[in-house]
């Protein structure tokens, strides 16, 4: 199991998967890798992507103001 930093809140965040953790953990990711509107990809822990404007396309200023 190995952490990644939320680019929105810059929290560590669980990955799961990889060889590490392969036959004794059960954990699951806490974020994922989105691509946006204008062509950026941002790793976001699931509490910032639901904080995330539901009614707009979302750019890399949203994710900014997190």
């Amino acid at each position: 199991m190995t952490t990644r930093p939320c680019d929105g809140c810059s929290e560590d965040v669980t990955i799961a998967g990889g060889i590490a953790g392969i036959w004794s953990s059960s954990e699951t990711t806490g974020g994922m890798t989105l691509e946006l509107v204008d062509d950026t990809e941002h790793f976001l822990c699931y509490a910032c992507i639901d904080r995330l404007p539901d009614d707009e396309e979302i750019t890399r200023e949203h994710v900014a103001d997190l």
